[in-house]
């Protein structure tokens, strides 16, 4: 049983003592820091809350928006909506701030809040640590019975998102109507039934519906990799369909497997969309250092800058403002469209994909036949907690130190083009290893040879 408090949110498993798993008294604990923290800058905040359809998501947006109204702050509950929807009714309803209940790609067994600032965004490190000490203190205030924030309920929001992106300019919903794609769904049992499933419905897509009841009931494991998909793929092998759309749980993450039943490659959804948005849009892209180096080849094929950021979906933000870039995201199935929002959103990713497969005017397998075909090896090696993990990724910068080293998030050497990357976790004392190569052999021997450079300086320090 786990419960995890950082910078970045609170999460964790359901049941159990308060303080050891994801309790009632924890999320009321940190609700209230956030309210906290709003409160320091805003003189009458307004909060958007959403969940998606994991069983505790119910009564714990109950817990988080009485608590946000004996604050003083007003609540707007989206109720079953998807981490993107509540992004982008933040900005419509030009509020102070937004929470989503869900623990994203995470069993039903846990869930977690998710924490927007006024601009629909994540807040950053230094608001998080602000929200996280308020909610470990008794430094709070709550309304007079006068002053209580105000309820309101409002399911409107998942229909204008939907709008907002058929009138998308870089959709072209006559082209996927014109094609009359045949799409399968999986949304496991969450909010993409009631997001995906009718955006694809508006633009013209015949589809067949896959766990796309919201019960919560997630018939696999929610994150959405090629062993998880098993059943999506295989309906794609045995049925005459286009396309495979997987969801994961809150609906920021965006997989999809071709008409033959293989997997188009979570690394390869934002390259795909990112190529078509430079065919009509010349600009920057954005990924994290832990993406897939396609995304930077597509790039340069259109006479554009590709430009890294630290992981983590507020670092590409922030790349993505700082570089004016027109298209961005995360090697994680992850599209951030910034003229719509700055946020993750696979309803998005979704409408400018088929756009162009539509005009691609072949099959999903043919479209990814024209991208560079790298492969990722992802690895970790547990250390003991009193091995100093700077260190050791200070010698492997030294041992490497003739090859481009970039250091904003770990340490990332390149070989022509083949790169690996280490990062130490927050959380544990582990280092991740992640290698790309043109070949999963290559990636794995690469990655394998920087395993045992630091099992070496370990075994020598």
């Amino acid at each position: 049983m786990t419960l995890i408090k950082s910078i970045s949110g609170l999460r964790g498993t359901i049941g159990g003592k308060a303080g050891d798993n994801l309790s009632p008294l924890d999320v009321v604990k940190f609700a209230a820091g956030y309210g906290a923290w709003l409160k320091d800058t805003h003189k009458k905040p307004k909060v958007i809350i959403g969940r998606d359809a994991r069983p505790s998501g119910a009564s714990f947006t109950q817990l988080v928006a009485n608590t946000l109204i004996n604050q003083g702050i007003d609540v707007i509950d989206l109720g079953l909506s998807t981490t993107p929807t509540v992004e982008m009714a933040v900005l419509a309803e030009k509020a102070q701030g937004g929470i989503i209940l869900t623990a994203s790609h995470n069993p039903a067994g846990w869930n977690a809040l998710k924490l927007l600032n006024n601009r629909g965004e994540f807040i950053s490190a230094e608001e998080g640590k602000v929200v996280l000490d308020y909610s470990e203190s008794s430094d709070i205030e709550f309304a007079q019975s006068g002053k209580l924030g105000k309820l309101s309920n409002n399911d409107f929001y998942i229909d204008y998102h939907i709008e907002q992106i058929l009138k998308h300019p870089l959709v072209d919903v006559e082209a996927i109507k014109k094609a009359g794609f045949k799409v399968v769904v999986d949304a496991v049992n969450s909010t993409g039934g009631v997001s995906i499933v009718p955006l694809l419905r508006q633009m013209g897509v015949e589809v067949k519906e896959l766990f796309c009841e919201p019960t919560g009931n997630f018939p696999h494991n929610p994150e959405p990799l090629p062993e998880n998909l098993q059943q999506i793929c295989s309906e794609l092998e045995n049925g005459s369909y286009d396309l495979g759309v997987v969801v994961d749980p809150d609906v920021d993450r965006l997989a999809l497997i071709c008409e033959n039943g293989e997997p188009f490659g979570e690394e390869y959804t934002l390259v795909a969309v990112a190529d078509y948005v430079l065919s009509q849009k010349k600009g920057n892209t954005v990924s994290n250092l832990s993406s897939t180096r396609a995304l930077r080849d597509v790039t340069e094929k259109h006479g554009c800058e590709y430009n890294a950021s630290a992981v983590g979906e507020v670092h590409v933000v922030s790349k993505m403002k700082e570089t004016n870039a027109v298209i961005g995201g995360e090697g994680n199935g992850g599209v951030i469209v910034p003229d719509l929002h700055y946020g993750r959103d696979a309803l998005a990713g979704v409408a400018l994909f088929l756009t162009h497969l539509a005009k691609f005017g072949k099959s999903a397998s043919m479209l990814r036949a024209t991208y560079p075909n790298y492969h990722i090896s992802k690895n970790k090696i547990e250390l003991t907690p009193e091995i100093n993990v700077d260190g050791v990724l200070d010698a492997i910068k030294e041992k490497y130190k003739g090859q481009p080293i970039n250091t904003i998030d770990g340490v990332k050497i390149e070989f022509d083009k083949e790169w690996v990357q280490l990062r130490k976790s927050n959380t544990e004392p582990i280092i991740r290893i992640f290698a790309e190569s043109e070949s999963q052999n290559t990636a794995e021997h690469l990655a394998k040879k920087l395993m045992m450079d630091i099992k070496e300086i370990i075994s020598n320090t």
